[in-house]
């Protein structure tokens, strides 16, 4: 798998250069974040290691700018380990969020865990419901011919649930799945985004026909 490290840490970059190297990825760093940019549309990386305090232009900025033609995994690794950042890279296109200093077993897990999920997508079909269509592998929404416009959280949310189409998806499996496991626990958040989706997607939101609710257990996607 070929990987961009954008970090401006040399001694950070060296250490995972090796790890990663060591397990047959293939491994490409920039010190800064319009590097990271530039080296990024030049090589179409996989998989997208990025801190967020970059010189140069910092990493929230980046993975706008990723986000606006790649759907490659994007990975921050940072050593800020407030909950507002980590929701604002995870809000903006962020995958997963991994705060240093951490353990390198986990950290590979986690990879490993992406790119099966970045495979799995790439073939897979399109979700369908009453004038909806999900295609998982352009990552694209439409309701009845027109395109939706979703938000990368309101995307995750959806995406999850159309991989698991007819199955009760706990609230617990989709705060871990949106914010990773040292993530937000008030499943206030889920009804938030999930109300945004049915506005978006169901004929009456207020009575919702697809976008399920299961009463003090989670949600479940109805698909046609």
């Amino acid at each position: 798998m070929k990987i961009l490290i954008a970090d401006d840490d040399p001694q950070l970059v060296r250490a995972l250069r090796i790890t990663l190297t060591a397990h047959g990825h293939e491994v490409l760093s920039a010190p800064d974040g319009a590097a990271a940019v530039t080296l990024a549309t030049q090589t179409d990386p996989e998989l997208v290691l990025l801190d967020l305090g970059m010189p140069r232009l910092d990493g929230m900025r980046v993975i706008e700018a990723l986000r606006g033609w790649t759907t490659a995994p994007i990975v921050v690794v940072s050593g800020r380990t407030g909950s507002a950042d980590k929701v604002r890279a995870l809000d903006a296109g962020a995958d997963d969020y991994v705060t240093k200093p951490f353990q390198i077993d986990e950290f590979l897990a986690r990879l490993r865990a992406l790119a099966r999920r970045a495979a799995a997508h790439s073939t897979a079909p399109a979700v369908r419901f009453g004038e909806v269509e999900i295609d998982l592998s352009t990552k694209t929404v439409a309701r009845g011919g027109t395109p939706v416009h979703l938000t990368p959280t309101e995307w995750r949310m959806l995406e999850f649930l159309a991989n698991n189409p007819g199955s009760l998806v706990t609230r617990q499996t989709l705060l871990k799945e949106m914010w990773g496991s040292e993530q937000v626990s008030d499943s206030g958040y889920l009804r938030l985004y999930m109300s945004q989706l049915r506005r978006k997607l169901e004929a009456d939101p207020s009575h919702p026909q697809y976008l399920l609710t299961e009463q003090g257990m989670g949600y479940r996607l109805i698909a046609d």
